[in-house]
């Protein structure tokens, strides 16, 4: 039996050279779906939005696609199978990913570990937020707020030492706790990891896409979960499955720079993609283009589903930037102060 805090202990079962679940050979696709691995409608509206993105800002001599957290390269391969000649010539795509570089990647692709700098271009975040490690803390019956200690072996629970001073600020701000059984999962972590990547972007737009909630609507208990084989199993840490949490997308957000809170069912529907049913009349003119039509429809409808993948959060945030055509029109946006 261990005791960690979580946010270590994450860090050791999903990084871990040896025996990281985020090493492992059969990837993330190999335990859960993601909006990549739904369909190829999510990889087409993120090229519209790329495209968009490309518009706004001129057409630069070299666009960047910068892909979060890339997994085995699926949505980099999905994007760019949906660009133009014209725009193709122009990009430089990054998977940003500990794993190592998968087979079938286009070649134009650099993989790296680490966000780049100084580009030009649409940073995407797809489910990236929620597996960056972080602790999690509950108050005591004395009214002391303590960390949560996490048994590797088991996944049992404990309250270890009083938090940090740090994490008691982060908590005061942006989810105040005050009884006793109040959770919190402190975000520092999380925040500081998106802003040093948005930091990379010279000009452009950052986009991340994950579990997530805002001031008013925090989850009561924790959110730590656990999934293996297409299954949600119990969060043990211990390499053999995927670790997550849901992520406070309005801390994580830069301040200074104009953004949006939205779900992915509005982002999307914005983006062109309709879970819609074809006309009948179809059918009977074109019976494959209606069978086409409605399978299109039916990944449509799961990628906005109100209950399931519709309801992520989307953060946009432009840098330097004016709001990309289709997504300008969705209300809520608004500039940070500092």
């Amino acid at each position: 039996m261990t005791w960690m805090r979580w946010a270590p202990a994450m860090e050791r079962a999903l990084y871990d050279p040896g025996q990281g679940f985020y090493r492992r050979p059969e990837g993330p696709a190999g335990h859960f779906r993601t909006s990549v691995h739904a369909s190829p409608r999510f990889a087409r509206a993120v090229a519209r939005l790329l495209l968009e993105v490309d518009e706004a800002l001129g057409r630069p001599e070299e666009l960047a696609l910068v892909d979060m957290g890339a997994g085995r390269g699926e949505l980099l391969t999905g994007v760019l199978a949906e660009l133009p000649a014209e725009v193709l010539a122009r990009l430089r795509p990054y998977g940003v990913e500990i794993a190592d570089r998968p087979a079938g990647l286009p070649s134009t692709a650099l993989w790296t570990d680490r966000p780049p700098r100084g580009v030009t271009g649409l940073l995407f975040a797809n489910e990236w937020l929620d597996n960056v490690p972080l602790d999690a803390g509950e108050v005591d019956e004395d009214g002391v707020l303590r960390y949560v200690e996490v048994d590797t072996a088991t996944g049992g629970t404990r309250l270890g030492e009083p938090v940090s001073a740090a994490d008691a600020a982060w908590a005061g701000r942006w989810w105040p706790v005050a009884e006793p059984g109040d959770a919190v999962e402190f975000g520092g972590p999380r925040d500081a990891a998106w802003a040093r990547a948005v930091a990379g972007l010279e000009r452009g737009l950052a986009v991340a896409v994950d579990y997530g909630h805002t001031a008013g609507r925090r989850p009561p208990f924790g959110t730590y979960a656990g999934f293996r084989d297409g299954r949600e199993v119990a969060p043990v840490p211990d390499g053999s499955c995927d670790v997550t949490a849901h992520v406070a997308l309005d801390s994580v957000a830069v301040p200074g720079l104009h953004s949006l809170w939205t779900t992915q069912r509005e982002a999307l529907r914005a983006l062109g993609v309709s879970g819609g049913r074809p006309a009948l009349a179809l059918a009977t003119s074109d019976p494959v283009g209606y069978l086409r039509a409605l399978s299109g429809a039916g990944e449509g409808a799961e990628l906005t589903d109100p209950g399931g993948l519709g309801a992520f959060g989307w953060l946009v945030q432009a840098v330097r930037i004016t709001e990309p055509v289709s997504l300008a029109g969705l209300p809520g946006w608004q500039t940070l102060g500092a």
